[in-house]
């Protein structure tokens, strides 16, 4: 793909629905959002090989060149800034998503949903999050949202247990079995699962719980043009000022 194509790359006139999820937190919907996706699906396939992360993301990532980013921070903030309530982006980060591991080599931190990042000063600062779905078959799955059913203290607990005890030890202080997580965890009330579809971006505040919508039984595969291809965003941005 050529680089003046990246431009013309998002739909400006894509379909946007919201979904409510708690507390004055939404789920931003766009479906169509690409021209044509077709084409981006093919660059990531040739464009050589997917590496493992650093963080615990159960697959496979790839950067993407500077005017693909820029194309998707300039798409945040003509359809989406506004809409989840921030006043101005100052930082983003954009690449391509695998998820390919079988569940049964998850570790523990994988068998739960996440936050993506959490603002010291919530009041001045957020992160918001977007994974544009580029893959036709919807068992590969959306994504789901969560609200812990403990207090901070414990849900903080929960999750530093999840990075440092072993799957064997983690499941016997929680009774949690490996795999991808399931709606009915008895940590997180499950608040709303976004099905996946082709050529749809969904946005949201990084900071609420959420995780891929898979079933541990659901094949993966490490082709890009099979498997769950996702095209992941993050933007740092400021919050309305306070009158």
């Amino acid at each position: 793909m050529m680089a003046l194509e990246w431009t013309s790359l998002f739909n400006p006139n894509p379909t946007v629905s919201t979904i409510d999820l708690f507390d004055g937190q939404i789920c931003v919907v766009l479906d169509d959002v690409l021209n044509e996706p077709d084409r981006l699906v093919a660059w990531a396939s040739s464009r050589g090989p997917f590496t493992p992360p650093s963080y615990p993301y159960p697959g496979l990532v790839a950067d993407i060149p500077h005017p693909l980013l820029a194309a998707a921070s300039n798409h945040f903030d003509r359809m989406l800034r506004d809409r989840l309530g921030y006043r101005r982006q100052t930082e983003s980060l954009v690449r391509l998503s695998l998820m390919q591991q079988a569940a049964s080599a998850l570790r523990p931190i994988q068998w739960l949903c996440h936050r993506d990042r959490i603002a010291a000063d919530p009041s001045r600062t957020g992160f918001a999050a977007s994974v544009l779905y580029l893959f036709h078959d919807p068992a590969l799955g959306g994504t789901d949202f969560y609200r812990p059913k403990q207090s901070p203290a414990e849900t903080d607990q929960l999750i530093a247990d999840s990075q440092r005890l072993d799957a064997t030890s983690f499941s016997k202080r929680y009774g949690l079995t490996g795999g991808y997580m399931a709606p009915d965890n008895p940590y997180f009330e499950h608040i709303a699962r976004v099905p996946a579809a082709w050529n749809r971006l969904i946005a949201y505040d990084g900071g609420v719980f959420h995780s891929a919508a898979v079933d541990s039984s659901t094949p993966l595969h490490a082709d890009p043009t099979r498997g769950r291809l996702t095209l992941n965003g993050f933007y740092t941005c400021t919050r309305p000022l306070r009158s």
